[in-house]
């Protein structure tokens, strides 16, 4: 059940896009910020004391990875607020890694505050909410990897699970060119230029 003004707890290190967050959520009347932070550790620092029915997390932050707040929020509390993503950032590996480490709500700076807020309130309610801009390119990802052949999606997944050319050629009894030659037919199919870029899908 959401509360009648759901606190919020934002994680942004751009200081006017926080401080023009604070300022719409605050003057809404609909909300409580429970506080701001530019910083991962920042957050993590008021966190420890602060009880928030949201995180609203920029990736990209000067100290770090703002979804490092999810593991370290599920190690330190049973409680774990509503985690959501208001990013730039609208790239499969992104989206994905969100998605995985549990984020429900996953927003792309497209979207204006208005838009923002009602993405949350569908989260709060138990929806999974991603945007229309990240959801297409989640689509065009999956039509992209329904091109690749059998040989290629098992040279794929084992790039991802993070072997060496050697050992995917040792595994599949092929040689490590042969691996290699593979990996650019799969680089051009999905539209990567290198095996960091595959491995962050």
């Amino acid at each position: 059940m959401i509360r009648e003004k759901p606190n919020i707890f934002i994680v942004e290190d751009h200081p006017i896009m926080r401080n023009g967050l604070d300022d719409y959520f605050t003057k809404t009347g609909r909300w409580e910020v429970a506080g701001t932070a530019p910083t991962l550790q920042g957050a993590k620092d008021l966190l420890e004391s602060t009880t928030t029915d949201v995180v609203l997390i920029d990736i990209q932050l000067e100290d770090g990875w703002g979804l490092d707040i999810i593991p370290w929020y599920a190690q330190r509390t049973e409680y774990a607020p509503l985690m959501a993503v208001y990013t730039s950032f609208d790239d499969y590996a992104h989206v994905s890694a969100a998605m995985t480490l549990g984020v429900q709500a996953y927003i792309t700076k497209r979207q204006n505050e208005q838009q923002l807020e009602e993405a949350l309130l569908r989260a709060l309610t138990g929806e999974t909410y991603i945007d229309e801009t990240a959801l297409f390119l989640l689509d065009v990802f999956k039509n992209q990897l329904r091109l690749l052949s059998k040989r290629e999606m098992e040279i794929f997944t084992l790039v991802r699970q993070k072997y060496t050319s050697k050992q995917i050629a040792d595994k599949l009894r092929i040689s490590a060119r042969t691996v290699e030659n593979i990996l650019s037919c799969v680089y051009d199919k999905i539209g990567v230029r290198s095996r960091y870029e595959l491995e962050m899908l």
